[in-house]
């Protein structure tokens, strides 16, 4: 435990610092001589002492995982799940060990720290598997059959780019298309949840099942991937001038941004210099083309089922005929102690919402999977047939259209 001993050391010496500021000469004295030894202190070199080398495989194989007959990722050699705690003492090289196979993404470098600390007790992290990523996409295409197509399908050469995944009929199946929509954060196409995917098995953690049973339904399926909606490039050196020089603050006002500016990015160099050793130039974000269509979608989407979605139609400005046709066409299956599908009453009037049968929101996919193709299956009978909708989704009307 040398490195978070040495990290909480340095905390009470900027206690003792912030002690003596309040005293008088000699404690100042004392003051200044503290600032000329934390001031030679490496903290990057610190947290670094006595590790091994931050290389790590690029490949389950590599790692000596694999995922079981269940779907399920297992040591090859032990059967046993992902050990996060490899190396005892080395929590640095811990960290990025599982960072190589799921990269934890923070927001903010002081934070960071502190859960860095944390992690003295427990492991707390948001993974973000680059290597369970292109498994899934082998996946997609290998036993799903879907092929990958490139958007905007009008892409210039130099425009950034996304893709989705389609199966062979997806734009030509006269009956019924699936699209598959992941939650935000930093998921991608075909996964529900990367941490169901790292312990518990793939059929929880990914869209598979709910493509094997469309596909053998005669759906055609689209799996949607819209959290890869930018790509990041390098900034060219007249753009970080400008990007520093474009305010026209007053001189005062601007020097005292541009210190606390500086005193961020400091920060923030030295989180990125702990989590990329190697990402030494300033890069932005340069977003792809997206296009709404709202009387297409509501003309042609029959039922939306979502699964524990965190959407407000107040903040996000949906209009009347936007809140009416939600209310006939989606269900929200959302984490609750309650039995599957009981009624859970809600203020908003958006859609009706039931219980998903969990209370984790992550499994709710997964424990709502047959019913949200139950759902899926009446919906086509009653736009085929002409049928009023269910006595559920109707009641659920009826008490939004009271409030």
């Amino acid at each position: 435990m040398y490195i978070y001993l040495s990290v909480l050391n340095l905390l009470s010496i900027t206690v003792v610092m912030a002690q003596l500021q309040q005293g008088g000469p000699d404690e100042k004295e004392k003051t200044t001589a503290l600032k000329d030894l934390l001031s030679r202190i490496d903290l990057d070199e610190l947290m670094k002492k006595d590790e091994p080398p931050l290389e790590f495989p690029d490949t389950l194989e590599g790692f000596e995982y694999m995922f079981n007959e269940k779907g399920q990722l297992r040591h090859m050699k032990t059967g046993e799940p992902f050990v996060f705690n490899y190396r005892e003492d080395l929590h640095r090289w811990n960290q990025k060990r599982y960072e190589a196979l799921g990269e934890t993404l923070y927001n903010d470098a002081w934070q960071f720290l502190l859960e860095s600390l944390w992690h003295v007790i427990q492991e707390l992290s948001l993974p973000h598997g680059k290597i369970i990523t292109k498994y899934v996409y082998e996946l997609l295409q290998k036993e799903c059959h879907l092929k990958k197509a490139t958007l905007p399908v009008d892409a210039t050469e130099s425009e950034p780019k996304s893709f989705i995944f389609m199966s062979e009929d997806a734009l030509t199946n006269p009956d019924k298309l699936l699209v598959l929509i992941h939650g935000n954060g930093v998921v991608r196409a075909g996964q529900w949840a990367r941490r169901l995917i790292i312990n518990e098995d793939l059929n929880s953690g990914t869209q598979i099942p709910y493509i094997k049973r469309a596909i053998e339904e005669g759906y055609g399926v689209i799996v949607l991937n819209p959290n890869e909606n930018y790509i990041e490039v390098e900034k060219t050196k007249a753009q970080v001038q400008l990007s520093s020089d474009s305010s026209d603050e007053p001189a005062e006002k601007k020097e005292r941004k541009d210190k606390v500016q500086k005193e961020t990015k400091k920060r923030r160099d030295f989180y990125e210099k702990y989590r990329n050793p190697q990402k030494e130039k300033e890069t932005m974000q340069m977003y792809i083309r997206m296009i709404q269509r709202e009387a297409e979608v509501k003309n042609k989407v029959t039922a939306v089922a979502l699964t524990d979605s965190v959407h407000n139609v107040w903040h996000q400005e949906v209009g009347k005929t936007i809140r009416e046709w939600m209310r006939e066409n989606c269900c929200n299956w959302v984490s609750s102690s309650e039995p599957l599908d009981t009624s859970v009453e809600s203020m908003l009037p958006d859609c009706p919402r039931v219980s998903a049968g969990t209370e984790r929101h992550e499994l709710t996919s997964w424990k709502s999977f047959s019913s949200i193709f139950k759902f899926f299956s009446e919906a086509l009978e009653a736009k085929n047939t002409s049928v009023k909708p269910t006595p559920t989704r109707r009641s659920n009307r009826i008490k939004y259209e009271e409030l």
